[in-house]
């Protein structure tokens, strides 16, 4: 997906701070977001799935799919892996 202008801004002033940083932290910061980012989306899709191997009305399981769904489109918000 295009970053608009205001995304780009913010990436724009990131990646100096990334080329500067240490990179111990750097990295840290780099891998948390990946594992973050590889493992949001199956989250989502097991708690949807599970709810529904469960029958019956919506419950518990999808109270906490549509909570990380809200994680999901902030991440999908973030500048951050156009960055690392």
């Amino acid at each position: 997906m295009a970053m608009n202008e205001t995304q780009k801004a913010r990436a724009e002033a990131l990646a100096p701070l990334f080329r500067n940083m240490d990179a111990h932290t750097a990295q840290e910061i780099r891998e948390s977001y990946y594992r973050i980012a590889e493992n949001l989306r199956p989250l989502v899709n097991a708690l949807e799935i599970a709810d529904l191997d469960h029958g019956g009305p919506a419950g518990p399981l999808l109270e906490e799919h549509y909570i990380f769904c809200e994680l999901l489109e902030k991440l999908d918000k973030s500048v951050l892996g156009a960055v690392l």
